[in-house]
């Protein structure tokens, strides 16, 4: 994942059914106790009524002795109806728990993509399901001892409070439907995945630990999934119990009474049982099932797609005036001669392009950060104003504010942070060269001190808030410090990767 997860991911590209990595999957579907689950599409920037097409599925598969594997089903390359079956069985399969982040969207683009190639009706439901918010939520309200706001989350958020990893989002909205995919495409979606097993073993130590699942008499027993509907129905002190159990439990016991059938209804629902050749789940899963479990059901309103709504809203005479509207930069910027500036570029990145900072500080430009987290839109302009700086961001509802000053603000159009990068050096006219390179503080953007520490000094500076690995004792390294924050940087392995990476990013060496 990170470079701080000490787990490596097993990924496999599954782009044929004629591939070892088809057969791979459809084996690890029949032995796995946990399926997270998550999908990518590229982003339709019209408003006609019509889904994205999912070009990407994302199967962690957790086996049964606690192994994980990542499948990248590319669904751009293997035909459809030949995997559908396989998919919509996995979705409801009893015996398998599946993981989500708010998947109800990913299913509905995922059903619209497979009804166009013929797969009718697509997928109609998943369960037994648990998503990561409620996992989150159920943490958030044990860690603090009282019920917690059930505020939105960000995947990202709940990766960096829970496990205390960057999980960057940086190719969300990008192109998912160009083949080949990047490499860097193909680690973004797998992370994706592969996190929310990484939630889930949170929670299941957390719930072990405090002995939460402890069996209730009022809950219905495990063991009693694994009876025939007959002796179910003879034993009266059970037999209300399995009138509140969940549809997968009762499937369960279905199946169990007639294991010779192809099909077996249940409500109305096929359910295609002598392909299913997973284990039961074990006793803490059906605990969790039993008393967390939801389920995703899709209606006929959700598979049909509606045109957007794009009424023009009634905006307030406070902060908005009609027709100013700033995109395209025209200059001169705020630190140009010409307009009394001090020839020093100075940008302030809102929180939309927090990674740009980082980019324009590694190349030796000052990139400002705002002074809280979430700064009201007149705070980030005043700041900008007072300290003659451009504040760059991608929100275009700051473009329309009427106190704003021209060439205060530039809207950066690309969604990769590289190329955010060369965007701004190209619409500034900006001067980068290998001597700026790591001269700035990617920490918090102060300037490093004019001469280098020795070991023994930075040793010393680093006391009480930053330890220096033992191994670099003996290598002779400069460090240097920021005189802002006091952090210490040295030239080693990652600064001459860096170096090296800005070098051809801002092709300095053509």
């Amino acid at each position: 994942m990170d470079p701080q997860n000490p787990m490596p991911l097993k990924t496999h590209s599954v782009s044929s059914t004629d591939s070892p990595e088809f057969t791979h999957l459809t084996s690890s579907l029949t032995r796995s106790t946990i399926i997270a689950l998550d999908a990518e599409w590229k982003p339709l920037r019209s408003h006609h009524p019509t889904y994205p097409t999912v070009s990407l599925l994302q199967l962690a598969c957790q086996l049964g002795d606690d192994s994980v594997v990542v499948f990248l089903l590319d669904l751009a390359s293997v035909p459809l109806p030949s995997i559908w079956v396989l998919l919509r069985d996995a979705f409801v399969n009893p015996d398998v728990l599946k993981l989500g982040f708010r998947f109800k969207q990913d299913l509905v683009y995922l059903s619209s993509t497979f009804s166009s190639q013929g797969c009718d009706p697509g997928f109609d439901r998943v369960e037994p399901y648990l998503d990561i918010t409620s996992i989150y939520q159920h943490l958030q309200q044990k860690q603090h001892g009282k019920k917690t706001p059930k505020e939105t989350k960000s995947l990202a958020t709940i990766c960096k409070e829970l496990l205390g990893i960057s999980l960057s989002k940086e190719l969300q909205c990008s192109d998912w439907s160009c083949r080949p995919l990047t490499e860097e495409q193909k680690t973004y979606a797998a992370m994706d995945a592969h996190c929310l097993l990484e939630i889930f073993n949170v929670f299941r130590v957390k719930v072990i630990k405090e002995g939460i699942l402890v069996h209730s008499p009022s809950e219905p027993h495990p063991a009693i999934v694994n009876l025939g509907l007959k002796q179910v129905l003879e034993k009266l002190d059970i037999c209300n119990k399995v009138v509140r159990m969940k549809f997968c439990e009762a499937v369960d016991m279905v199946r169990a009474t007639d294991v010779s059938n192809d099909i077996t209804t249940v409500e109305g629902t096929a359910i295609m049982t002598q392909h299913r050749n997973t284990q039961p789940m074990d006793e803490f899963l059906l605990k969790v099932v039993s008393r967390y479990g939801e389920k995703i059901l899709l209606g006929e309103s959700d598979k049909k797609a509606k045109a957007s709504k794009r009424k023009g809203k009634r905006r307030s005479s406070v902060g908005f005036k009609q027709g100013h509207y700033f995109d395209d930069w025209k200059g001169p910027a705020p630190w140009d001669l010409t307009v009394g500036g001090d020839g020093h570029p100075k940008f302030l990145c809102d929180v939309m392009v927090e990674g740009l900072a980082k980019h324009l500080r590694c190349v030796g430009i000052d990139a400002a950060s705002p002074y809280s987290k979430k700064p009201e839109s007149r705070e980030l302009i005043d700041h900008a104003n007072r300290e003659k700086r451009v504040l760059l961001t991608r929100d275009a509802k700051l473009l329309r504010y009427e106190y704003l000053i021209k060439n205060q603000i530039y809207r950066v159009k690309s969604l990769l942070k590289n190329e955010q990068l060369l965007e701004v050096i190209e619409t500034f006219q900006l001067k980068v060269s290998e001597d700026q390179l790591m001269s700035r503080c990617t920490r918090c953007n102060g300037r490093f001190i004019q001469k280098p520490l020795t070991t023994e000094e930075a040793v010393e500076a680093a006391k009480g808030f930053q330890r220096i690995p033992n191994c670099l004792f003996d290598k002779n390294l400069q460090f240097w410090q920021c005189m802002d924050c006091n952090q210490l940087y040295w030239e080693g392995t990652q600064y001459h990767n860096a170096v090296q990476k800005f070098i051809d990013v801002c092709k300095l060496n053509e």
